[in-house]
């Protein structure tokens, strides 16, 4: 993720901010214009503030609104005022949304959107597509955030299905999803690893399956086609095979084909926003070794770069500084993971492929 600024008073903006913290203006996310605004208000609608060295400067044509759920404090991106969707970009997306009559729901849903947003914001970034219903597309990209029954009679599962994405709402409960990372022996389990890795099975069905790819996935993945429901019984019976790691970036990545691809296409994810949080702020890491392969200098839009060897070659020095930065801090790694080169070679199908889509190679 990219750094902002106030145009009013230069105050460095975050992707989340909804307020400057140094003049007070109203924050907003323009999406199609990729930049975070200071707004002040015009009825209904609002136009972007003077600079504070043109406090003359006479608003321009342009009139926002905020997305609905700005109301509920659960989203800072806007749309043209004149627009008919009540809806910004990214929540055009939710179908459906948990019961918000109770603090706690409300509170967790918050941090589902705020996650959401951002996987949004590097999916548009990477130039794929993000059809919503209103789009007429055969399998729009939605989004259920779901809660438990009361009474413990059905308990919501996390995944995807024709292009609905499920989220459990008890994984936005920091204390629950870390109990629940512990007992399944997780590395990682994170929100927006959990919209990543599900989004990763959308674009399986557009990208690979839709996009002719069938053969090559094979070729890198193994064959998809045996049953899924006996391989993730199996794999919970029997574990992942002990040599898992020199070839999949995760021991739950051995399941089936069809997560492998979900786990290294979340990785892909993990690599380009980091890497542009990295460029944003001028991130050099040069630990003075002869063989230079912990150096690295990020210097680049890492959503236009051609080889994703130019992002490898970034992220893997990177990762072990931040590693331990983290254990300075008496923290577990921030990134608990291992790319070998089979791994390597699974983030290049993904990159192609993201690079097709983006040339126009897939509907």
């Amino acid at each position: 993720m990219k750094l902002f600024r106030c145009q009013v008073c230069g105050q460095v903006l975050h992707f989340e901010n909804t307020a400057c913290l140094r003049c007070g203006h109203t924050i907003g996310y323009l999406p199609g214009l990729d930049e975070m605004v200071a707004v002040e208000p015009d009825g209904p609608s609002w136009y972007a503030a003077a600079p504070a060295d043109a406090p003359d400067l006479a608003p321009g044509p342009t009139r926002w609104r905020f997305c609905r759920n700005w109301e509920m404090s659960a989203c800072n991106w806007m749309l043209p005022a004149e627009d008919g969707q009540e809806y910004c970009a990214a929540c055009q997306h939710n179908q459906i949304v948990p019961d918000l009559s109770t603090p706690e729901n409300h509170a967790r849903w918050q941090k589902l959107e705020a996650a959401k947003r951002r996987l949004i914001y590097t999916l548009r970034h990477l130039g794929l597509p993000t059809p919503t219903p209103v789009d007429g597309h055969p399998e729009p990209l939605v989004f259920r955030f779901l809660e438990d029954r009361p009474d413990a009679s059905e308990r919501i599962l996390t995944g995807h299905a024709d292009g609905v994405v499920t989220i459990a709402l008890t994984e936005a409960d920091d204390s629950t999803r870390e109990q629940m990372r512990t007992d399944m022996n997780e590395a990682y389990r994170t929100l927006l690893g959990h919209f990543r890795h599900e989004v990763g099975h959308y674009y399986w069905d557009l990208l690979v399956r839709d996009g002719g790819a069938i053969g090559p996935f094979r070729e890198i993945f193994g064959d998809e086609s045996f049953d899924y429901g006996e391989a993730l019984q199996r794999h919970y019976q029997t574990g992942a095979p002990p040599d898992w790691a020199l070839g999949h970036v995760s021991a739950y990545a051995t399941m089936h084909p069809w997560e492998d691809w979900a786990e290294t296409w979340a990785h892909y994810l993990h690599m380009v926003d980091t890497l542009e949080t990295a460029a944003a702020f001028g991130m050099q890491i040069d630990p003075g070794i002869d063989d230079g392969e912990l150096a690295t200098e990020v210097d680049f839009d890492p959503y236009r770069v051609l080889g994703v060897r130019r992002l490898l070659r970034a992220w893997l020095p990177l990762t072990v500084a931040l590693n331990a930065m983290n254990r300075s801090m008496g923290m577990a790694d921030i990134y608990p993971f291992a790319l070998p080169e089979p791994v390597q070679q699974k983030l290049a199908f993904v990159h192609g492929l993201v690079l097709a889509a983006r040339q126009g190679g897939t509907r």
